[in-house]
């Protein structure tokens, strides 16, 4: 089975240091999961797997869910009903969090963060030294994922002083340090201009092509149509489950969007 093994290319350590991921093997699954917040249900039925390699976009209206499911995805919340697993493991019980990089909606814990960016990249190491110096090698990583990000020339910059798309590529920057299988993004480009985002979306790719899972909560239809392999389309329940193509003619949208549909069109 071909073996994914995106942070051995980009850092060049050796692949013994950290768990390799197959293609193929699930590294999320969801079976039968349901979880509400009071007596009614945000999230209702669903069933689904990421596979390792995948790039999934997980779509909706506002209050559908979305974040929601993310949140059982990584085990932050526990399924009423159902059962969520990640890397094999019921998602809550799951503690190697550097097999793991989130990226919020603004990174705004950032703002207030009078630190570099090679500093915000460190903490990708934690996981990895604990409570120990970093050594040349655990340097060398984070270096190379400023320079994978595009980030290099602002290492020394305050993340305060940073544009919302760069204090995102930032935050990708710690996740690969920390040797990441699985990039989860919730609605990342929210308030970062057009161009930052082109390039934010290329940047995703690149990383998804080198073999990293990629699940993307995103409220921009037309970039994840134009980006993503694979559609969740999520209304409580699923609506839809398959190929963007397919995704993008399919009624999942006038039924789970309603008038939202026109969204999609014009973006097109």
């Amino acid at each position: 089975m071909e073996e994914l093994r995106m942070t051995r290319s980009i850092w060049g350590n050796d692949a013994a240091n950290a768990a390799d991921v197959s293609a193929g093997d699930t590294l999320i699954d969801l079976s039968d999961v349901a979880f509400g917040y009071t007596a009614a249900n945000v999230v209702e039925d669903v069933s689904l797997s990421v596979d390792a390699g995948e790039y999934v976009a997980v779509v909706g209206p506002n209050g559908s869910g979305k974040s929601t499911l993310m949140k059982l995805m990584l085990g932050l919340l526990r399924p009423d009903t159902g059962e969520a697993r990640l890397f094999g493991e019921p998602s809550h019980a799951f503690d190697d969090g550097s097999r793991i990089g989130y990226v919020a909606q603004h990174a705004s814990a950032s703002k207030e963060m009078p630190i570099t960016v090679r500093e915000v990249v460190k903490m990708g190491r934690f996981p990895h030294v604990g409570f120990g110096f970093l050594s040349g090698a655990d340097w060398d990583i984070v270096d190379r994922s400023l320079d994978t990000v595009g980030m290099s020339a602002f290492a020394d910059r305050r993340v305060t002083k940073l544009s919302g798309g760069q204090r995102q590529r930032a935050f990708i920057a710690r996740a690969l340090a920390g040797e990441a299988d699985l990039l989860v993004l919730d609605e990342p480009t929210v308030g970062v201009d057009a161009e930052s985002v082109d390039a934010f979306y290329d940047l995703l790719e690149t990383l998804n092509d080198a073999g990293i899972t990629i699940v993307l909560i995103e409220h921009d239809l037309g970039a994840v149509i134009d980006h993503a392999e694979r559609v969740v389309c999520l209304n409580k329940a699923v609506y839809f489950d398959g190929p963007t193509a397919e995704f993008a003619e399919s009624d999942a949208l006038s039924r789970a969007f309603g008038a939202a549909t026109g969204v999609l069109r014009e973006s097109q």
